[in-house]
Parts: C-alpha cells; sequence; structure tokens
C-alpha cells in the first residue's frame, strides 16, 4: 500500500507495478480531496485520517502486507502501521518511509499550512516544491494549492500524535539532493522502530518516488521480510 507526497494524487506511483520485481502488488492509496475523489472533503487531522483508512483492512483482506509512503505519505503510513488495530490490520510486514524527517525532526514546511497564498508559495519555491512558470490565480493555484495547505496541516497533526515507535521492521530512504529530507535528518528514523532499522540512500532530489530505484528497493525489500516471515 503507497502514500503520496503532499498536494498529490497517486500518479507518482504508475511506473511501479513495471518496476518492483516478482511477488508484489502495488496498490496506491488516494486520499480524499483531489482526482477522482475531489468533492469529497480533504483530511486533516489523525482521526479523520484512520476512518478513512479503515478501507485499507478491505482491500488488504488476510493477506500480508507493506506500506510505503513518501513525504506527507510517511506520516500517513506510520500512523496506519502503529494504529493498525485500531482500524482492523494486523501488522504489516514493513513500514518504508521516503523523503521525510521523522515526527521529532526538523520540517521545514509543516509551518507553512497558516502562511496566506504568497507567503506559502513562497516558502515551497524556496525548496523546489512549486512548478515552474505558475502565476498567482492560475489552475495550480486553485487547484493544487489548497490540497497542498491542508496536506501541511494533516502533516503537522500526525507529528503532533506520534507516540512512539512501531514494532515493525522500517525503511527509510532520502534522496541525496533532498533539500526537505536529507539523509542525516532521514537516519533519525532509526528511533521510531523496536525492530530492525534500515536507511538508504538514492539519487535524486525530493521526489525521487518517480525513479525507478525506489520501487526496485522497496520490492526487494518486502521479497526478503516476506521470506523471514514465513
Amino acid at each position: 500500500m503507497c502514500f503520496a507526497h503532499a498536494g498529490a494524487g497517486v500518479s507518482a506511483f504508475h511506473r511501479w507495478p513495471e518496476l518492483v520485481g516478482p511477488g508484489v502488488d502495488v496498490v496506491p492509496w488516494l486520499l480524499p480531496g483531489r482526482d477522482r475523489r475531489r468533492r469529497e472533503p480533504r483530511v486533516v487531522g489523525r482521526d479523520g485520517l484512520l476512518r478513512e483508512l479503515r478501507g485499507v483492512a478491505d482491500v488488504v483482506r488476510d493477506e500480508p502486507y507493506a506500506l510505503y509512503g513518501h513525504s506527507l505519505g510517511g506520516l500517513v503510513a506510520f500512523t496506519l502501521a502503529r494504529a493498525a488495530a485500531e482500524v482492523g490490520l494486523t501488522p504489516p510486514l514493513l513500514l518504508g518511509v521516503g523523503a521525510l524527517p521523522p515526527p521529532d525532526g526538523v520540517a521545514a514546511l509543516v509551518g507553512g499550512a497558516g502562511l496566506d497564498d504568497a507567503a506559502l508559495v513562497g516558502l515551497l519555491a524556496r525548496f523546489g516544491a512549486v512548478p515552474e512558470g505558475v502565476r498567482a490565480g492560475d489552475v495550480w493555484h486553485r487547484s493544487v494549492l489548497p490540497v497542498l495547505r491542508d496536506d501541511l496541516r494533516l502533516a503537522a497533526a500526525l507529528r503532533g500524535a506520534a507516540a512512539g515507535p512501531v514494532g515493525v521492521p522500517l525503511l527509510a530512504v532520502a534522496g541525496r539532493e533532498d533539500p526537505l529530507g536529507r539523509p542525516e535528518a532521514v537516519a533519525g528514523w532509526g528511533r521510531w522502530t523496536s525492530d530492525r532499522f534500515v536507511r538508504r540512500t538514492v539519487p535524486g532530489g525530493h521526489f525521487f518516488v518517480r525513479d525507478a530505484a525506489l520501487p526496485r528497493m522497496v520490492g526487494r525489500a518486502v521479497r526478503v521480510v516476506a521470506r523471514c516471515a514465513r
């Protein structure tokens, strides 16, 4: 089960099914308020998120599963892994997070949810999170910026609600050129699992989720933990 970064749908995972390798099914989870679910209210807190994620149990059923979340999606995946029993799930075989400092680390964008549009766009632009050529009042400002703002609210809520480590293996991945999730910051996820911890660094900036190295790595990791669980 995969969860995307702030402001996004699930298009970042469109190549994953062909890249993860054998024995792993890729199921991106689209949060409400975007793409085909754009008319649904967005979730901005832990309780609302867990109500939304009760549907994951219907997809997973009794099959073994793993979670991967990128940036904001990493907080979503972590929250679900820690609260699996609350939504009717057994714990995942593996929790993977990418491009994300841990809940007790410094997160440069999370405080931006309360800024006005111009200030928020300026903050995002400093970290390369604004597409080239956008202009005030254009489609990006009308359709993406409000989602991004609410996703930052959700990120702040999930960081504040993180009450302790998960009891499952945790893979934390950083992009070598990512200004928002630097490798040394991502290494702090080791404090957030009581099980095995592995960290890796891949080429790329914040959106290395779209490159081939990450899904191949996640696929290998899932196969390893699945074999160990037999």
